[in-house]
């Protein structure tokens, strides 16, 4: 976790460094408040913020995820007060967490920084295990909130549940199967199928990572393609490699090592800009990612506007590498790299 620099300031020399760059993003290796008080207001048309949760992790060097409770809420008002600062009006913001922190998050976002409430989305983790007197605990949580009425909202779908197994269908839906949308089931606030990436097979970093699809949905539920998406916590680059696959620029940040999101992004097939030139600000970077990914062309799916349920697992991951290639923005096509005018 990071400490606690004075905010809403930019600096001449911002302790963050930019530690990768692509067609549409660019990362950058320190605090994340040192970040973003170094990006212009009301800049960011949506944010994914995936914080330490408080539980004692190991996230490595830089990161001390055992912080006495009144010092973790008194650094995310730090950071959340940024990250609204940095947010465009109608802008959207999701806070994945713990239920014990996102009620007095919420509490932040409702009576001191006057956000919009949209939705408590809950989200199945069912390889937990039981903790002392309580309750098997079996789900987190995302905070969606926005500043003001929202500016976008898409409507997505997914698909109609099977058994892995057999591949019949998990419900009957009381005698009406007949009547629902053959292109899919409308996304709710209740999402049984991301429990997170604990396989060390699938794992880009010894701590646990989200499956894509949880950034994907709050990034095409929220934004355009060309909008700017923020994560603070780079974490293992889930946000990063969605946003680069559904052509939304993007601009992060990560405390620790930042050797599992440039592998991720290298495995993806994206291409990276390794040595970035350290002298850029953290907005002519934005700036110049800007003008790239103008450039690039793109196709937005039906999956992106309601008319295909969104993809899963390996198939979607294969379905967003063919369409980025066939926009020549792949591996197996030309991409340009961020370069800022002289």
């Amino acid at each position: 976790m990071s400490e606690m620099p004075a905010i809403g300031t930019e600096t001449d020399t911002p302790s963050v460094k930019p530690y990768l760059a692509t067609s549409h993003g660019v990362l950058f290796q320190g605090d994340c408040i040192d970040l973003m008080a170094n990006l212009d207001e009301g800049c960011v048309d949506s944010i994914f913020a995936d914080p330490p949760f408080n539980l004692d992790k190991d996230y490595g060097q830089g990161v001390d995820d055992n912080l006495p409770e009144d010092e973790y809420l008194a650094w995310t008002k730090m950071w959340l007060s940024e990250a609204i600062r940095v947010l465009k009006p109608g802008g959207s913001i999701f806070i994945y967490n713990i239920p014990k922190w996102l009620i007095p998050i919420g509490n932040m976002l409702d009576a001191e920084f006057g956000m919009t409430f949209r939705h408590w989305i809950a989200l199945t983790m069912k390889n937990t295990y039981p903790r002392g007197r309580s309750l098997y605990p079996a789900h987190y949580g995302i905070l969606y909130y926005t500043k003001g009425e929202p500016s976008t909202v898409n409507k997505l779908r997914v698909p109609i549940p099977t058994c892995r197994h057999c591949g019949r269908e998990l419900k009957d839906y009381g005698g009406h199967r007949n009547k629902l949308n053959p292109r899919g089931l409308n996304l709710t606030d209740f999402w049984e199928d991301t429990s997170p990436v604990r396989h060390r097979k699938f794992k880009k970093r010894p701590a646990n990572e989200l499956k894509p699809m949880i950034p994907e949905r709050c990034i095409l539920l929220s934004t355009n393609p060309g909008d700017l998406v923020l994560d603070p916590f780079g974490g293992g680059g889930s946000t990063y490699e969605v946003a680069e696959m559904r052509h939304r620029r993007w601009v992060g940040s990560e405390i620790g090592n930042c050797e599992p999101i440039r592998d991720r992004l290298l495995d993806a097939g994206i291409e990276c800009e390794l040595e970035p030139d350290p002298t850029l600000t953290p907005m002519e970077w934005v700036d110049s990612v800007r003008r790239v990914a103008e450039q690039v062309p793109y196709e937005a799916g039906p999956e992106e506007i309601g008319e295909a349920p969104l993809l899963s697992g390996p198939a979607r991951l294969k379905a967003l590498q063919d369409a980025r290639s066939k926009s020549g923005n792949g591996q197996d096509g030309q991409q340009t790299l961020p370069v800022v005018d002289a």
